[in-house]
Protein backbone atom coordinates (compact mmCIF):
# COMPACT_ATOMS: atom_id res chain seq x y z
CA UNK A 1 0.00 0.00 0.00
CA UNK A 2 1.52 3.17 -0.71
CA UNK A 3 1.83 6.07 1.79
CA UNK A 4 0.19 9.63 0.87
CA UNK A 5 2.32 12.41 0.44
CA UNK A 6 2.20 14.91 2.73
CA UNK A 7 2.92 18.48 1.23
CA UNK A 8 3.68 21.49 2.91
CA UNK A 9 5.92 24.30 3.09
CA UNK A 10 9.35 23.34 3.68
CA UNK A 11 11.35 25.17 6.50
CA UNK A 12 14.96 25.96 6.17
CA UNK A 13 17.46 27.26 9.11
CA UNK A 14 18.33 30.97 9.26
CA UNK A 15 21.85 32.17 8.71
CA UNK A 16 21.74 35.20 10.61
CA UNK A 17 18.89 37.35 10.98
CA UNK A 18 15.40 35.59 12.58
CA UNK A 19 13.09 38.31 11.39
CA UNK A 20 12.96 40.95 8.93
CA UNK A 21 13.74 43.65 11.13
CA UNK A 22 17.02 42.15 12.37
CA UNK A 23 18.01 41.61 9.05
CA UNK A 24 17.23 45.50 8.48
CA UNK A 25 19.00 46.21 10.99
CA UNK A 26 22.58 44.32 10.08
CA UNK A 27 22.01 45.70 6.96
CA UNK A 28 22.10 49.67 8.83
CA UNK A 29 25.09 48.80 10.41
CA UNK A 30 26.51 47.74 7.56
CA UNK A 31 25.81 50.88 5.38
CA UNK A 32 27.37 52.61 8.42
CA UNK A 33 30.61 50.62 9.05
CA UNK A 34 30.72 50.97 5.01
CA UNK A 35 30.26 54.94 5.13
CA UNK A 36 32.47 55.74 8.51
CA UNK A 37 35.18 53.75 6.82
CA UNK A 38 35.43 55.69 3.21
CA UNK A 39 38.03 58.48 4.43
CA UNK A 40 40.32 55.93 5.22
CA UNK A 41 40.20 53.97 2.29
CA UNK A 42 40.23 56.99 -0.02
CA UNK A 43 43.48 57.66 2.12
CA UNK A 44 44.97 53.87 2.57
CA UNK A 45 44.27 53.15 -1.54
CA UNK A 46 45.10 56.58 -2.43
CA UNK A 47 42.25 56.85 -4.87
CA UNK A 48 41.60 59.27 -7.56
CA UNK A 49 38.12 59.89 -6.89
CA UNK A 50 36.85 61.76 -3.78
CA UNK A 51 34.92 60.78 -0.76
CA UNK A 52 31.96 62.17 -1.71
CA UNK A 53 31.94 60.45 -5.02
CA UNK A 54 32.46 56.87 -2.62
CA UNK A 55 29.50 57.81 -0.70
CA UNK A 56 27.20 58.17 -3.81
CA UNK A 57 28.62 54.95 -5.11
CA UNK A 58 28.04 53.21 -1.33
CA UNK A 59 24.53 54.14 -1.77
CA UNK A 60 24.32 53.08 -5.17
CA UNK A 61 25.45 49.22 -4.48
CA UNK A 62 22.97 48.96 -1.64
CA UNK A 63 20.02 50.24 -3.60
CA UNK A 64 20.99 48.08 -6.25
CA UNK A 65 19.73 44.98 -3.62
CA UNK A 66 17.06 47.53 -2.15
CA UNK A 67 14.00 44.98 -3.17
CA UNK A 68 15.56 41.77 -2.14
CA UNK A 69 13.22 40.13 0.79
CA UNK A 70 14.37 36.47 1.37
CA UNK A 71 16.06 36.68 4.49
CA UNK A 72 18.81 34.08 3.41
CA UNK A 73 19.61 36.49 0.51
CA UNK A 74 19.89 39.21 2.64
CA UNK A 75 21.96 37.36 5.30
CA UNK A 76 24.21 36.02 2.33
CA UNK A 77 24.76 39.36 0.85
CA UNK A 78 25.44 40.69 4.02
CA UNK A 79 28.26 38.46 4.86
CA UNK A 80 29.90 38.85 1.48
CA UNK A 81 29.57 42.77 2.31
CA UNK A 82 31.10 42.02 5.66
CA UNK A 83 34.14 40.14 3.77
CA UNK A 84 34.38 42.84 1.01
CA UNK A 85 35.14 45.34 4.02
CA UNK A 86 37.65 43.20 5.37
CA UNK A 87 39.60 42.93 2.64
CA UNK A 88 39.31 46.37 1.61
CA UNK A 89 40.21 47.61 4.54
CA UNK A 90 43.56 45.09 5.71
CA UNK A 91 44.81 46.26 2.25
CA UNK A 92 44.07 43.01 0.63
CA UNK A 93 42.76 44.36 -2.62
CA UNK A 94 44.74 46.19 -5.29
CA UNK A 95 43.46 49.82 -6.16
CA UNK A 96 42.26 48.64 -9.40
CA UNK A 97 39.90 46.29 -7.93
CA UNK A 98 38.62 48.99 -6.22
CA UNK A 99 38.03 51.46 -8.77
CA UNK A 100 36.29 48.31 -11.08
CA UNK A 101 33.17 49.76 -8.80
CA UNK A 102 33.21 52.72 -11.07
CA UNK A 103 33.17 50.82 -14.50
CA UNK A 104 29.76 50.58 -16.23
CA UNK A 105 29.17 46.68 -16.30
CA UNK A 106 25.93 47.05 -18.34
CA UNK A 107 26.41 48.46 -22.14
CA UNK A 108 22.59 50.65 -22.96
CA UNK A 109 20.88 49.55 -25.92
CA UNK A 110 21.46 51.24 -28.99
CA UNK A 111 18.85 53.77 -29.83
CA UNK A 112 19.08 54.92 -33.41
CA UNK A 113 18.93 53.00 -36.59
CA UNK A 114 22.71 52.98 -37.40
CA UNK A 115 23.57 52.36 -33.99
CA UNK A 116 21.43 48.93 -33.90
CA UNK A 117 22.59 48.40 -37.53
CA UNK A 118 26.05 48.08 -36.05
CA UNK A 119 25.78 46.22 -32.99
CA UNK A 120 23.46 43.49 -34.88
CA UNK A 121 20.39 44.40 -32.80
CA UNK A 122 16.91 44.80 -34.80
Amino acid sequence: MATPVKHGVKHVKPILSLTPGESRNRVLALYKTWYRQIPIIVELYDLPKTEQECKRKLKELFRQNKNVRDLRTIDMLLIKGQMELQETVNQWKPCGTLLNYWNDTVLPKPKDFMSKFLSGHD
